[in-house]
């Protein structure tokens, strides 16, 4: 009698991998990073004001 194994498809293995914890604090360190970086850096001046002290404090920036 011959069986018959089932494999899993595709987006089966897609969607494991990606529901996975190590991926989804990759992911969510790296949208997180992100954010701050263009938080930080940006040249919208009502942004930038806001976070002008902030900035210089946690990242040893210079003033500028």
């Amino acid at each position: 009698m011959m069986t018959t194994q089932t494999h899993p498809s595709v987006l089966q293995k897609t969607a494991s991998w990606t529901l996975s914890k190590p991926v989804q604090a990759t992911l969510f360190v790296s949208l997180c990073s992100l954010t701050l970086w263009t938080v930080y850096f940006t040249t919208y001046p009502a942004i930038h004001d806001r976070v002008h002290n902030p900035r210089h404090h946690t990242l040893l920036v210079p003033c500028h």
